[in-house]
């Protein structure tokens, strides 16, 4: 008889445990698969002059940002000031404008003011995009000199993801990198 009370009670607890992890998970941390991987390979015209391109080799040499932007992405806009900041900072940041129009990325940099962009790689058709594994934007990537992914921030980035992640995690490939002899 004390049985048939057991085994409601056991899975009673166990669905409970399952939904408390689940409620203490950060939806907005989606692990990436090409985290310790090399940049996906791409060559797109730039941005501002399409007899240009740029490619995943522009990202070796020293650490960079990739930050995938679009004009019609709202949150875009409220990261572009942050982004502009940590290329004041120092940080070269590279951008993928991702399913856009060129026209329409132009008028946005534009009114943003300030371009923070060492270069914007223009993925009309958001092929590349998908190469990297992105969900929506802004999306932002920190690469190391050898162009291996070291971090993935999905959203807009603050100030405060900016000043608490972001810098130090930049700081210590910097620190990482061997002198060439």
């Amino acid at each position: 008889m004390r049985l048939r009370f057991v085994w409601p009670l056991l899975a009673f607890v166990v669905l409970v445990a399952l939904l408390w992890v689940g409620l203490s998970l950060n939806p907005r941390e989606i692990p990436s698969p090409l985290i310790g991987q090399p940049a996906p390979a791409f060559s797109l015209p730039e941005l501002h002059d399409p007899e240009k391109q740029v490619s995943h080799t522009d990202l070796l040499g020293e650490p960079v940002l990739l930050n995938v932007f679009a004009s019609w992405c709202v949150s875009c806009r409220h990261e572009h000031g942050v982004l502009v900041e940590l290329d004041k900072y120092g940080i070269p940041i590279y951008g993928l404008n991702y399913r856009d129009t060129r026209d329409d990325a132009l008028r946005y940099l534009r009114a943003a003011g300030e371009d923070p962009y060492t270069a914007i790689a223009f993925d009309e058709r958001g092929l590349v995009g998908i190469d990297w594994g992105v969900y929506a934007t802004p999306e932002t990537f920190l690469l190391d000199s050898q162009g291996i992914i070291r971090y993935k921030h999905i959203g807009p980035i603050s100030p405060q993801i900016a000043r608490d992640t972001i810098i130090p995690l930049y700081h210590q490939l910097l620190a990482e990198e061997v002198p060439s002899s």
